[in-house]
């Protein structure tokens, strides 16, 4: 029964939710019923049981963040908090030369969210504090001793250790990951634009209204530009993550070969475009294929052709010119990758194919690429969602032009989901509907991350070369 519990829990997450959350109330109804006097007291002043049992180290840490969390709201965020509904509603203005100031819609929306979670730590603080009450009293029920004050300041330096090392980067990554990627999904159901630039102009909650907008195919809407740029930034990051993947693999492949001469000489060459510093080659690059760079210059100069070739002006051409640049700054370091693979597959596998007859294509693909795909399946992953999101070579290259057609929102037709996303931010101040897009950008990457993910050999076979 248990085990049909646990897998109805798995197949339903929801319910399994609810149902420990009805397990915890129950819980603490009857940590109050069964409780002494100090566990009921604990209820309301945290760390009250383990104080009077003698615990004050513990007791008075859980003391001190109750105080710390009240003063922080009582003092600063339930100004903030109240306002989380509205998002202000008396703007700063001027009369004469003096300035009236009002609300600040940023301000309460950043300090109202961390207000918010001020009262969920309060919250899971609380629910802490009453389970080292209980377990406390039970401890004592069962005629055992409770650990000593010394007892507990030596287990933050040992048993608890992980805890006290982990404490600070745990509220770092809250405080500069989790808060601001909270504050960006929040933005994308307000009005934050151009238009709506707090003090003087606050902006406030819309709901659904920019999402609705992101998949209109209206004159206005930004759903034509969202579909477009969308289908571009899939096939970008499939032909620059394979592309690359099978020519630094045959690049590695064709080095490693015996009888190839200088094969130090041919690594350190490709290895020096790792080298040089992408912001440095990318818009060197970008200047040789423009309309009046290098490359034009010589072949008008050569008379091979008679007009510049449009390779950063025409949307297809520069979508091809922009794969065939990253093939040339991704083979080195899948070469890099693959040469140590290489040396590490059993000759064994390849004499045994040689002596059954097998021919230099079956062993690539019998022997060599499983033991690449197996090997370098979550590379493959990481490298692929890392193109979806490769601002770099788009952005230096090309800015994301040409602008032609009927994009909105900025967007050029070579731009990506991140590099439309930073324009929205930086040129036309649309935070709105660039947090709209940047939560789409994680809703594309983590579902293809979590289809391909269950696809990869060394996930479905794990035992496959051992």
């Amino acid at each position: 029964m248990a085990n049909e519990s646990r897998s109805q829990t798995k197949k339903n997450p929801v319910a399994g939710f609810f149902g420990a959350l009805g397990k915890d109330l129950k819980e603490i109804g009857l940590t109050f019923k069964e409780g002494d006097w100090k566990t009921r007291i604990s209820f309301v002043i945290f760390g009250f049981g383990s104080i009077f049992r003698g615990l004050w180290l513990r007791g008075a840490g859980l003391l001190a963040v109750e105080a710390f969390l009240i003063w922080f709201e009582c003092s600063f965020g339930f100004e903030y908090l109240s306002k989380l509904g509205t998002l202000g509603t008396v703007a700063t203005t001027k009369k004469g030369r003096t300035t009236v100031y009002g609300d600040n819609s940023f301000l309460i929306l950043l300090f109202g969210l961390l207000a918010l979670f001020a009262v969920l730590a309060f919250i899971y603080v609380w629910r802490l504090n009453l389970k080292v009450s209980r377990r406390e009293q039970l401890t004592l029920k069962a005629g055992k001793k409770l650990p000593r004050n010394r007892d507990d300041w030596k287990s933050l330096f040992d048993g608890h250790f992980d805890k006290t090392i982990m404490a600070l980067p745990v509220t770092g990554v809250f405080v500069f990951t989790v808060l601001p990627i909270v504050f960006m999904i929040c933005v994308a159901f307000t009005n934050y634009d151009a238009n709506h630039q707090p003090p003087s102009n606050l902006f406030t909650w819309v709901g659904l209204e920019n999402f609705k907008n992101l998949f209109s195919f209206g004159t206005a809407g930004f759903g034509g530009t969202f579909m477009t740029v969308l289908l571009w930034t899939l096939i970008w990051a499939l032909f620059a993550t394979f592309i690359d993947y099978v020519l630094g693999i045959a690049v590695a492949i064709l080095i490693n070969m015996k009888g190839i001469r200088f094969k130090k000489l041919w690594r350190k060459i490709l290895v020096m475009t790792i080298a040089v510093p992408q912001f440095v080659s990318l818009l060197y690059v970008s200047k040789l294929f423009a309309s009046d760079g290098l490359i034009n210059g010589y072949l008008l100069k050569w008379g091979w052709i008679d007009t510049a070739i449009p390779f950063w002006t025409n949307p297809t051409l520069a979508k091809i010119t922009i794969i065939v640049v990253n093939i040339w700054i991704g083979i080195p370091y899948l070469m890099l990758i693959a040469t140590g693979l290489l040396m590490n597959i059993p000759e064994d596998l390849y004499e045994s194919a040689r002596i059954d007859g097998a021919s230099p294509w079956q062993m690539f693909r019998h022997i060599t690429m499983p033991y690449m795909l197996f090997v370098t399946g979550p590379f493959l992953l990481t490298q692929y969602t890392g193109n979806l999101n490769n601002f770099n070579v788009i952005f230096l290259l090309t800015q994301g032009a040409p602008k032609t057609g009927n994009l909105v929102g900025g967007a050029g037709r070579t731009d990506l989901l991140i590099t439309w996303l930073y324009k929205m931010t930086i040129n036309d101040t649309n935070y709105r509907m660039a947090a709209v897009i940047g939560i789409m950008v994680f809703i594309v990457t983590a579902a293809i991350s979590l289809v391909v993910y269950q696809m990869l050999p060394s996930v479905k076979d794990e035992e496959g070369f051992q």
